[in-house]
């Protein structure tokens, strides 16, 4: 199977073969065509299997453009994540100017109260903000046809699973609704028998935790001696992008200081800090402008990375579900990983019960010798003080020939989508098909022209009106 053998659009297919989707993963290989059917499901399967396209892709399908009110809505356990999935949304919907809006707490209300007003076939958000928007009648549930509830699990353990019963009871009876977890409780399960219909079950086994791409071992250490361990394990090791879980954030900010004293290209995340400045870790991380990321589990949802080669639990979650998604951070994509987790003493039990709920017993290994650690040093040394190479994004291809404009008439002079799609399409040597997303405010619309034509359209958008009247336009700023 290709991504081209099922049946999508044309602007879906351009889309997917422009962000270098090949072949699906098993997961989207089973969901997409049932999804496309508009079935209920159940999916189980583990973090880094590629599920977020596997629903993303039939909902940019299915979405009627001409709507105007959200029909799709995606829950998601945490806020990094919600940005992924609206991202992965707006990239595979972009030649069907499918328009997504994700909202979650600590951003202010009022934008994303402005952006709900707008245009949005889909709206991505944590369960907590998305009912103040429901409750507060800023987000209307009355044209929903999907319903995605995404690490159902996770919604579980963060205790959102009544928020999230309760956006259900709010959405139309005729909606279709996909959940999908990586490990199914009673309580995710219960949530499925009350509000699906005969969901169809899919189970994915061969990605996950027990898959052999990742290597799991344990260390036994003294709670005192730990940073010394890290240094000995990091330097024989020499990862190339390595995610290091601590269980607190004063614990994260103390690891991040004894780094930074050893020049370890390092930063931080942790639900502490602002969210403008978490994203901002998380795409530097994703780059590749630094190798290390010490994170709490904050972290553990929401990375989406392809190339993290080690994943160190420097503190043993304390649930055992945390270890799951943890070490599911690396071994993606068909790559190759390892998961070295420290243990002290008190921790034997917590390690008996992680070893139970995953379903194998991790490998004891000694810590590194001293002549492994002198042997590794040069070379570690060596990748300390390289320059980092910067990774390109799959969406920059994309997004390369797209110009986002600014036009100075919005809602307040009646101006609608159809009227800017009509007057940009009778451009000379631009149709409809170079025409991405419009945004339209009270004041200014926003509007992508896709395929290069950016420049021309400024130039011939001089001296030609909308709907009889002459705005200005310039390339945005934002």
């Amino acid at each position: 199977m290709t991504f081209q053998s099922y049946k999508l659009s044309e602007n879906i297919k351009r889309a997917l073969s422009e962000l270098q989707y090949r072949k699906p993963t098993e997961v989207q290989e089973k969901v997409i065509p049932l999804a496309l059917q508009k079935k209920d499901l159940v999916v189980k399967s583990q973090t880094g299997s590629g599920k977020t396209a596997s629903f993303a892709i039939p909902i940019c399908e299915l979405v009627d453009w001409e709507e105007n009110k959200p029909q799709a809505l995606i829950l998601s356990p945490t806020r990094e994540l919600a940005v992924q999935i609206k991202n992965d949304v707006t990239n595979i919907g972009r030649f069907k100017r499918v328009k997504a809006t994700a909202v979650y707490g600590k951003s202010p209300f009022d934008k994303q109260k402005l952006e709900l007003k707008q245009k949005s076939h889909v709206v991505v958000g944590t369960p907590g903000r998305v009912l103040d928007h429901i409750k507060k009648g800023t987000l209307t549930l009355d044209k929903i046809s999907y319903l995605v509830i995404d690490e159902a699990d996770e919604m579980l353990n963060m205790g959102f699973i009544e928020q999230v019963e309760a956006i259900i009871k709010r959405t139309p009876m005729t909606r279709v609704t996909m959940l999908f977890s990586a490990t199914l409780p009673e309580d995710v399960e219960a949530l499925s028998k009350k509000y699906m219909r005969k969901p169809e079950k899919i189970e994915i086994h061969a990605t996950g935790i027990v898959t052999e791409k990742i290597d799991h071992v344990v260390m036994k250490v003294k709670e005192a001696d730990k940073f010394e361990l890290l240094r000995d394990v990091t330097t024989v090791e020499n990862p190339d992008s390595c995610i290091i879980f601590c269980r607190t954030q004063e614990q994260v900010e103390q690891l991040i200081e004894q780094l930074n004293e050893y020049d370890y290209p390092c930063d931080k995340l942790h639900g502490g800090m602002y969210q403008d400045d978490r994203f901002a870790v998380m795409n530097d991380f994703k780059r590749g402008k630094f190798i290390y990321l010490v994170a709490t589990d904050v972290a553990a949802r929401g990375i989406d990375i392809e190339s993290i080669s080690h994943v160190i639990n420097y503190d043993l979650p304390m649930e055992k579900e945390s270890y799951v998604h943890r070490t599911g951070r690396t071994g993606r994509a068909g790559k190759s990983g390892k998961a070295i987790s420290f243990v002290t003493e008190r921790e034997g039990r917590l390690l008996a019960e992680i070893e139970e709920y995953i379903g194998f017993s991790i490998t004891k290994v000694a810590p590194p010798t001293k002549e492994e650690v002198t042997k590794g040093k040069n070379a570690f040394q060596a990748k300390l003080k390289a320059r980092p190479t910067i990774k390109k994004d799959k969406s920059e291809q994309l997004n390369k020939d797209i110009m986002k404009l600014y036009f100075n008439g919005g809602k307040k002079k009646k101006l609608r989508a159809v009227d800017f799609v009509g007057t940009l399409s009778n451009l000379p040597g631009v149709t409809a098909d170079d025409i991405g997303i419009i945004e339209i405010q009270d004041n200014v619309t926003y509007v992508d022209i896709l395929n290069g034509k950016g420049p021309n359209v400024i130039k011939e958008m001089k001296t030609t009106t909308v709907k009889g009247k002459l705005l200005k336009v310039h390339k945005a700023r934002k």
